[in-house]
């Protein structure tokens, strides 16, 4: 078969008797031999198993594991096509899904491995590992080569924790600090050749050893963050987030949605008079107010609840708002909240360009897009983070 295209998850696309096979390990304008994996009426789904006629931007992933862990699904590609993909596809997104012609800019990774401050494991038999991709085969894995080296540590040496089944959580920051956190039904062992660098150990959102916080750094601001509280996976892309946002917004009052520890709202502190963050997770928000006392910065407020909710509770004119969601995106009654507020300008950083498109559409017709960033937030995967400015009509 030949491959016409890359669709959105970086799968090839071809046909057959009209019918439309989504092709994994398979690249745009090769001849390729598929093995269907999954047959529906209108779709299939394969795997190319030999490559007859290769793309120029083909190589060797570097990860033993690649195809059958379900994680990294780009390592078979170079850099440069990589970004050049991710770039089309959101241009294509944004214009399918929301009629956009998008002049987007791609802001480039300074590590295509070990960037990953934050990673979810599978635990079998005490095992740690990943599920192949669209299946629950479990795969033992010794080493994540986008986590960062002291991620890989632990997975590699955690003969401290006794386990069976479960979920795993590992997180490290600046000073290669371990914070982990568990789901788990079975009993568990906690022995006491613990690592001198683990910081916490919650099991079942109970803390078990030390605390259920640590710190890390993004440009200057120093955070606490919560076992499960949001924070950004990869900090040099984060901070490239930062200085967007400072390069674009500037006014008195700020609304940041979705605000998780306050990252996005407290890297603004100097170009607003009053900051004001809202976000469902209450550990999150308990280290929002933490974060902003300890950075010296007195003019940020926090409140705990669902967005919608609490935006009909405040009553201040916002000049500034900055939304970075889950991957679902705004729900309808945000999003009408944000065009009744009538804000100068509104910064939406989305993980999702499906969504952000669908947002887009609705909210294009009161604002007009400034600037479109592409960050390449996720080397070797074909996800991408989004920045859209936007100013009010």
């Amino acid at each position: 078969m030949k491959i016409v295209k890359l669709d959105n998850q970086g799968r090839g696309i071809t046909y057959q008797d009209g019918k439309i096979i989504f092709v994994e390990n398979a690249l745009e304008n090769e001849e390729v031999s598929i093995t269907i994996t999954q047959d529906k009426k209108n779709y299939a789904f394969g795997i190319a198993t030999e490559i007859k006629e290769e793309n120029k931007n083909r190589v060797i992933p570097k990860c033993p594991y690649y195809q059958k862990c379900g994680g990294c699904n780009l390592m078979h590609i170079n850099c440069a096509y990589e970004e050049e993909y991710k770039v089309t596809k959101v241009g294509e997104i944004l214009k399918k899904y929301a009629d956009i012609d998008a002049d987007i800019r791609l802001i480039k990774n300074d590590r295509e491995l070990f960037y990953r401050n934050k990673i979810t494991l599978k635990i079998e038999n005490n095992k740690f590992g990943y599920y192949n991709a669209n299946t629950h085969k479990f795969i033992e894995v010794e080493s994540c080569l986008i986590a960062s080296s002291s991620i890989n540590k632990i997975i590699n040496n955690h003969d401290f924790l006794e386990i069976k089944n479960g979920e795993i959580v590992i997180r490290s920051n600046y000073q290669d600090d371990i914070l982990i956190s568990i789901n788990t039904d079975e009993e568990y062992l906690l022995k006491d050749n613990i690592p001198s660098n683990i910081k916490g150990i919650v099991i079942n959102d109970k803390t078990i050893y030390k605390n259920n916080y640590f710190y890390d750094y993004i440009g200057e601001l120093k955070f606490k963050i919560s076992y499960n509280a949001f924070f950004q996976v990869n900090n040099y892309m984060a901070k490239q987030i930062f200085d967007i946002l400072n390069n674009h917004l500037s006014g008195k009052n700020l609304l940041d949605l979705y605000c998780g520890v306050g990252t996005l709202g407290l890297s603004l502190k100097d170009k607003y008079k009053n900051i004001y963050g809202i976000e469902k997770i209450g550990n999150a928000i308990k280290d929002a107010k933490y974060n902003a006392h300890n950075n010296a910065i007195e003019n940020a407020h926090y409140y705990t609840g669902d967005t919608s909710k609490i935006l009909k509770k405040i009553n201040t004119k916002f000049d500034t708002i900055i939304v970075d969601p889950p991957r679902s995106g705004l729900n309808k009654e945000t999003i009408d909240q944000i065009i009744k507020i009538k804000p100068q300008q509104l910064a939406y950083i989305s993980c999702n360009p499906l969504t952000l498109a669908r947002d887009l559409k609705i909210l294009k017709e009161f604002f007009s897009i400034e600037k479109i960033n592409a960050l390449d937030m996720f080397p070797n995967t074909h996800h991408v983070e989004c920045i859209c400015i936007l100013n009010r009509k």
